[in-house]
């Protein structure tokens, strides 16, 4: 009986605290799993939802524990010294470690990150990475295993991540079973990436003209030599001062405008994937598809599909 114990922060994320408990608390898992709840101090700890959880144990339940699953929370402050210390003694005895989401925070303050690659979700991974630089934190990835200690994305990459130490500890079957009843992918495609919202990019002052052509001219097979004739500068001098001014190369910019406008397509229109790649100045289908796949992770069409929801007949150009 592999023994698995959620330590419930407040405010707990109660989503990110469900995900463990349907994977390996639910009935049909008794034979394979134990699944508790502990908190700092046994009783009622309460959710970012409105609701609070009964946590029925102690921090003295992570030190038996085969895997300690720390759930998300809210504000992401430092938890108290003696749950880092839980977290550590946990780990000392040999618990695998995993994290939902924002519980990343919690196991990189405990130092169990340090020297080590993890994930968070999207919104908050330069945060991580800011409060503690010696971790390396992916935020473009749906989870990452370490050995040891392992952390998921945002919010149902829990999901993911907890199907993953399934496949991990009792096979395909096991695992594809559990996803069944969860009426979820067994394994998904892509990354992170693929769910970020794109910002759009800070106007630059300099050449804010330049680059509002450029977006209306998406189509057209411009180049950084086409940019800086309309800018009116020496095509060095105009990317030396582009790069200085939006922190990128004037054709990484232009490429990041095409792959957003291909987002914004395949997200609200029927386009084939051809006209797609045309209208956003891409090149060939080939070619679109490999600039989407480098920078997203995934396919276009299995981008359409994910934000569509449903196969749609693509219409033409």
């Amino acid at each position: 009986m592999h023994r698995v114990v959620a330590l419930a922060l407040p405010d707990v994320v109660a989503f990110d605290l469900a995900i463990p408990a349907q994977v390996f608390g639910h009935e049909d898992e008794r034979g394979r799993y134990s699944f508790r709840v502990c908190a700092a101090q046994p009783g009622l700890v309460p959710t970012t939802s409105g609701f609070s959880i009964q946590a029925a144990d102690g921090l003295d339940a992570l030190l038996s524990a085969d895997t300690v699953v720390v759930p998300g929370y809210a504000p992401l402050d430092d938890p108290p010294a003696e749950v880092c210390e839980a977290l550590r003694q946990a780990a000392a005895n040999g618990a695998r470690v995993v994290s939902v989401c924002t519980g990343a925070f919690a196991l990189a303050a405990a130092g169990l990150l340090d020297g080590k690659r993890a994930t968070t979700h999207w919104r908050n991974a330069e945060r991580l990475q800011t409060l503690y630089p010696g971790v390396t934190v992916d935020a473009d990835v749906l989870y990452i295993d370490q050995g040891s200690v392992s952390t998921s994305a945002g919010v149902a990459a829990g999901i993911d991540l907890c199907l993953h130490l399934v496949r991990k500890d009792y096979g395909t079957e096991a695992a594809n079973s559990i996803a069944r009843r969860m009426v979820v992918a067994p394994h998904r495609e892509g990354g992170q990436v693929q769910f970020m919202e794109r910002a759009v990019a800070a106007p630059l002052a300099l050449f804010a003209d330049t680059c509002a052509w450029a977006r209306q001219n998406l189509a057209e097979p411009l180049t950084v030599d086409d940019m800086a004739a309309h800018a009116g500068w020496a095509p060095r001098s105009f990317t030396r001062k582009f790069a200085a001014e939006a922190g990128m190369t004037p054709l990484r910019w232009l490429n990041d405008q095409r792959i957003a406008e291909a987002c914004r397509l395949l997200e609200t229109t029927d386009l084939t994937v051809q006209a797609v790649a045309s209208r956003t100045g891409l090149g060939t289908t080939a070619n679109f598809r490999l600039h989407f796949t480098r920078k997203l992770n995934t396919t276009p069409s299995s981008y359409r599909r994910l934000y569509q929801g449903r196969n749609r007949q693509a219409a033409p150009a």
